[in-house]
């Protein structure tokens, strides 16, 4: 099997174990957004969920991807995968300890309500814990196991969501068993529940990976992949600002009321740029073992450079779809009219997250050269980005700001590591193509959506038109690829 054969076979089923749970997960959109008390109900899911996002990078401090580089070092492979093992048990018990003692300061520190401070630190808990195993079924190409676990998870999930915020009212009224667990107003304690109960499965099935375990700590190790995680924590964390702190800024610099009604609109709007995070997310996980394991061939360079060419090809058709069938997606997954006045920000999400998907692409000189510091500087100046324009446009344009902070932070993070990475290990990009596709694929979304409103008898045949330009350009290098 060729190497492009293995890489898309494990992406086509990384790609399953992350876009089926994401595709379970739109049913959650749907259900919340309809069944929660309107958009300000959503936002305060949207801001615990988004403290959860930072809390859950926090927690990884970086030992996964560590835990990959150490790993393919074949005399270090049991010492890395117990070292690591000890190393995350630890730190979750420490914050759980930490966490429970200090539930007042903390919520008072986040702005979140104290009722559900405890169920989010056992969710963070719980997902943890699952950390190294997961990560140890990724190094050993085992990605249909991978995948089952995961989709498992998130069907537990959107099942007891569905339960809880849509059958149980009803049936607490006509099943005596079940006037016990139903309590009024109690639907974001419900989600929380939700994920718990679903966290809670995932850590049991994967505990016989820690009874497998031979404990050994290595002290010298783990200061080595701590040394190599850390850039990947800073850079961790200013993801999670990139990602997340728009929606909690928005409630704090707007107030609780326009704030929260604004977080949940824009929160809900958001999700439709989700196929491009699919993607995008799918390609990443298919790719970063490869990175590393074929760092050492001579053909490297070119490999990647054709990888991140046919990823700019399929995100760009990914983006020109979303933008011309926008109207149908939110009608069948946002089904209250009150959120979509955030609906402006859809293609510029859009666009962000597909140059977060190239700059994943792109770092691949920073993880391979061991210069994961770079990642961190990245990093860091796209969060800097993110806070000082979500400062300056929130209190003007709400989420329309937050939507072209998002924009400039990621389109940052991709140009600065396409510059550095020209210096520390070259890789000859084709960029009048990937170019080319960029300018199109932007160009023709902004014509169809904001200057003639996703009108039909315009946006298709753009997309068409798109089609036709990428199907003459890459013609003989498709048809090669399909015969082999």
């Amino acid at each position: 099997m060729s190497i492009f054969q293995k890489l898309f076979k494990q992406t086509f089923i990384y790609g399953l174990a992350t876009v089926l749970p994401r595709m379970l997960s739109f049913l959650l959109v749907i259900v919340h957004t309809k069944y929660l008390d309107g958009p300000i109900s959503f936002g305060r899911v949207t801001i615990l969920f988004s403290w959860m996002v930072v809390f859950n990078v926090v927690l990884a401090y970086g030992m996964e991807t560590s835990f990959f580089r150490f790993w393919n070092i074949n005399s270090y492979k049991k010492k890395v995968t117990s070292t690591a093992s000890i190393s995350i048990a630890v730190t979750t018990l420490l914050f759980v300890i930490t966490s429970v003692f200090s539930q007042d300061i903390i919520a008072s520190l986040l702005g979140i309500d104290k009722e559900f401070l405890i169920y989010v630190i056992l969710i963070l808990a719980l997902d943890a814990l699952v950390i190294i195993p997961f990560a140890s079924l990724r190094a050993q190409e085992r990605p249909i196991r991978y995948s089952v676990i995961k989709i498992s998870n998130v069907v537990i999930n959107v099942t007891f969501n569905i339960f809880f915020l849509i059958f149980l009212p009803n049936l607490s009224e006509k099943v005596e068993m079940l006037k016990g667990i139903y309590i009024e107003d109690f639907q974001i304690q419900y989600i929380l529940i939700a994920n718990i109960l679903a966290s809670g499965f995932t850590l049991l099935v994967m505990l016989p990976f820690y009874f497998k375990v031979k404990y050994e700590f290595d002290k010298e190790l783990w200061s080595r992949m701590i040394g190599y995680g850390t850039p990947i924590l800073i850079s961790g964390v200013a993801f999670a600002i990139n990602e997340s702190f728009d929606k909690i800024l928005l409630e704090a610099i707007l107030g609780p009321k326009q704030g929260l009604f604004d977080s949940g609109a824009y929160a809900a709007c958001y999700k439709l740029a989700l196929f491009m995070t699919l993607f995008a997310t799918a390609f990443r996980m298919g790719i970063e073992p490869f990175f590393f394991s074929h760092a050492k061939e001579k053909n490297a360079p070119v490999t990647y450079a054709t990888i991140t060419k046919y990823f700019v090809i399929f995100g760009s058709f990914i983006l020109i779809v979303i933008v011309t069938f926008s109207d149908i997606l939110k009608q069948f997954m946002i089904r209250k009219p009150e959120y979509w006045e955030a609906m402006i920000v859809v293609p510029i999400i859009l666009l962000a997250n597909f140059c977060l998907g190239i700059y994943h692409n792109l770092s691949v000189w920073y993880k391979i050269t061991d210069r994961t510091k770079f990642g961190a500087y990245i990093s860091v100046i796209g969060a800097i980005i993110t806070l000082v324009l979500n400062f300056a446009l929130i209190p003007k344009y709400s989420y329309v700001g937050s939507a072209i902070a998002t924009l400039a932070a990621y389109g940052s993070m991709m140009l600065l590591s396409w510059y550095f990475g020209r210096k520390y290990y070259p890789i000859p990009y084709n960029l009048k193509k990937i170019g080319a596709y960029l300018v199109l694929s932007v160009g023709f979304s902004i014509v169809s959506f904001y200057v003639f409103d996703s009108n039909y008898l315009i946006s298709i045949p753009l997309l068409l038109l798109f089609l036709v330009i990428l199907y003459a350009a890459e013609k003989k290098e498709l048809s090669r690829i399909l015969k082999k």
